[in-house]
């Protein structure tokens, strides 16, 4: 009888671990970018691919936005 509690039991605990680890993610990636000639700024890949910056959505793709700022002087990342 002991055995099959501890079996429920290790299946209820990673069932719960699937669901928390899948629940809280929303698509979405963010970095920082910086130069010369503007603060510091947060650029972020939304589930869609676009790069959105202050929560608003670009319209360009992640890579191709990133891309674009490191070509004009900017660092992004670490």
């Amino acid at each position: 009888m002991m055995n099959h509690k501890f079996t429920f039991l290790i299946f209820a605990l990673s069932i719960s671990f699937i669901i928390s680890s899948c629940g809280n993610d929303d698509g979405r990636s963010c970095t920082t970018c910086n130069s010369d000639q503007t603060p510091d700024f947060t650029v972020c890949q939304e589930s869609n691919g676009n790069a959105s910056v202050n929560g608003q959505d670009t319209g360009t793709n992640y890579d191709t936005y990133i891309s674009g700022l490191v070509e004009a002087g900017a660092t992004c990342g670490g």
